[in-house]
């Protein structure tokens, strides 16, 4: 099949760059003709919370990646979906995640359907989002309208398809692991290059900082550990909400000085640093549907916590590879001095849950109309 996918890639960073090359690679070895579509414009600047929408890292060779879109201009989308429109895949597949997006991959797939071949597929992170906004509903309503199937990678998103959709095709399928970032090093490795002790128990909360994804109540449950000797907090990503609260949070705890701080973007070419040092992946959400956070962990074989909301215990199976608890700083940390005191093995749990997540089945779902 031609397939084009429309959204974020290099020359962009971040998870929704990693998943659409990871999936175009998926596509592409089973015999599709992949191109990806991705912005000129994604963001204006004064929109963007962090320090660079850009990545460092080598454009890839493997993929055919142009720059097309801007996401604020109507006359652009009417080019583009123009464009692709002549263009006639069989397929044009959007990963949504933002009602922002809405009016710009919403009005481009409207185009490209009027050459009556091409169907669009959506694969959605959210379709209400964490963060809300007025407008949050009429824009998603406007952007299911322009596609013929979902795939939701959490129940709870796929539930919540029937507020916008009651007929479309639908389906489906968690979140793939990210199995992009290489081999696994030695933990002791890994550690030196980081700087961290290994005779520590490491703790990792990784990604971009939001206020939804709890990192408060973590502070507040790693200061309440009975002995924090034996364990060494890592907070690895950059701040996308004031990171000065946290820190001010963490002085008032006493732990400011204990806590590594490891808050610039990390690169791709890094993350296996993070996961292959820690222990233990603590995502301390107050909301959510589904993380590539736990995705990367499973692929390098690291337990995790995760707190009860949204789709995070559908993938972390509590006591098979970690932890479910709810999203408390009191319930959080009973289940760290467990870990702590007690080191559970969950290596066996975590070989067999991590099969069912395979890119193979996310193409499938994509394609099975």
């Amino acid at each position: 099949m031609k397939i084009t996918i429309l959204g974020t890639a290099h020359p962009y960073r971040g998870g929704l760059a990693v998943y659409n090359e990871r999936l175009a690679r998926e596509l592409i070895a089973e015999g599709h003709q992949v191109n990806i579509v991705t912005f000129k414009l994604q963001y204006p600047s004064f929109l963007f919370p962090g320090k660079t929408q850009y990545s460092t890292e080598p454009a890839p060779e493997d993929l055919a990646i142009t720059r097309e879109m801007n996401s604020i201009n109507p006359f652009n989308w009417i080019a583009v979906g123009r464009r692709i429109r002549r263009d006639a895949p069989d397929l044009l597949v959007i990963k949504y995640w933002l009602p922002y997006m809405a009016p710009c991959l919403g009005s481009i797939a409207r185009i490209v359907r009027r050459n009556r071949k091409t169907r669009v597929v959506t694969i959605l992170d959210n379709l209400i989002p964490h963060e809300k906004r007025p407008g949050d509903t009429l824009l998603s309503r406007y952007f299911c309208g322009s596609v013929d199937r979902f795939v939701a990678m959490s129940r709870s998103v796929l539930k919540d398809v029937d507020q916008f959709d009651t007929r479309k095709s639908r389906a489906f399928h968690p979140h793939p692991l990210y199995d992009n970032f290489g081999a696994a090093l030695p933990r002791e490795e890994a550690c030196r290059q980081l700087g961290l002790d290994p005779a520590k128990t490491i703790l990792l909360f990784f990604g971009l900082i939001r206020d939804y994804k709890g990192l408060d109540l973590l502070l507040d449950a790693y200061a309440a550990l009975p002995d924090r000797s034996r364990a060494q907090l890592v907070v690895a990503g950059e701040f996308y909400s004031n990171g000065e609260k946290y820190h001010q949070q963490a002085q008032a705890l006493g732990i400011d000085g204990e806590v590594v701080w490891k808050t610039d973007f990390v690169p791709d070419s890094q993350v296996r640093l993070y996961f292959c040092a820690a222990d233990l992946i603590v995502q301390p959400y107050k909301s959510a549907t589904q993380s590539g956070v736990t995705q990367i962990a499973y692929h390098f074989d690291r337990p995790m916590l995760v707190t009860r909301v949204g789709g995070l215990a559908e993938i972390v199976p509590d006591g098979r590879v970690g932890y479910v608890v709810e999203p408390a700083a009191a319930a959080i940390t009973p289940a760290l001095e467990h870990f702590l005191t007690q080191r559970p093995d969950f290596s066996e749990g975590l070989a067999e849950e991590k099969k069912k997540y395979s890119w193979s089945g996310m193409a499938a779902a994509i394609m099975d109309f």
